[in-house]
């Protein structure tokens, strides 16, 4: 009679050790990564940092004959512009990241997908900084802008649409398979809230059902916010409202795109 052979003891295994949801350091790390494969990149660099003062100055002398032209949509347009620029260059970016496999082997390392989200809007977010000063500066004080109220706030504006630009190309980049399907996300996400801001006619002209869809994009809050600034010498509790709605677009936004970072990667 065979003894029975008792079954080997099962080999413990320990869990890896949990990560924390955000870390400063591990956050500043890779943002830090980001910008140096940036630097590597100078057309893109130029993309960034050219093209909306191009667009601004092409504005400009386009309407050269009636300068209250550009007055009236010029302060709008240095929101719009920043926004699709980041848009278009982040979803690309991090795009590649992820058909590449450097996400995914980024999220096997410690590192939490709070980190790895907000390192890559802290390093987007360092070249809205210095593409919307740019932007701003040429408009107000080479292109004559003339606003009523501080360019600073101007600023501001444009600073929360660069950041909500760089949102939104980090979560449409999860339903992208390439580059060029990652553009065609541009007339879905970007073209309706162009025509439905207010930039061609006040939102209270259109028809109930589009002003209705236009009240909850966010790219009408930064036209109201650009307006506002246009129209009056101190900050309005309009604006705050506009300001603040465009910035927690931009913190949803970057949670939807923390939450579809295992969707796909390579």
């Amino acid at each position: 009679m065979t003894t029975p052979t008792a079954p080997a003891p099962a080999r413990a295994t320990t869990p890896p050790a949990p990560t924390r949801p955000l870390s400063l350091s591990r956050t500043t790390a890779t943002a830090t990564r980001v910008l140096r494969q940036l630097s590597h990149d100078p057309r893109t660099i130029a993309l960034l940092m050219l093209i909306p003062c191009v667009m601004l100055f092409l504005l400009r002398y386009v309407f050269d004959g009636s300068p209250r032209t550009f007055d009236n949509i010029g302060a709008s347009l240095l929101g719009i512009f920043p926004l699709i620029t980041m848009f278009l260059v982040t979803s690309i970016a991090t795009l590649r990241e992820r058909t590449s496999g450097t996400l995914e082997r980024l999220l096997a390392m410690p590192l939490g997908k709070g980190d790895l989200i907000a390192g890559y809007a802290l390093a987007f977010g360092a070249l809205a900084i210095v593409q919307s000063a740019l932007a701003t500066g040429l408009a107000v004080w080479f292109l004559g802008l003339d606003v009523t109220g501080s360019p600073w706030l101007l600023l501001l504006v444009a600073l929360l649409d660069s950041l909500l630009g760089t949102a939104l190309g980090l979560f449409v980049s999860a339903f992208a398979a390439s580059e060029f399907q990652a553009v065609q996300f541009m007339p879905a996400v970007i073209f309706p809230q162009l025509l439905l801001c207010g930039l061609f006619t006040p939102r209270d002209n259109m028809h109930p059902a589009l002003e209705a869809v236009s009240d909850v994009l966010p790219m009408s809050y930064a036209v109201d916010g650009m307006n506002e600034v246009l129209r009056h010498t101190d900050m309005t509790a309009t604006f705050i409202r506009d300001a603040l709605i465009v910035a927690g677009c931009a913190l949803l936004v970057l949670a939807l795109g923390a939450a579809t970072l295992k969707r796909r990667t390579a």
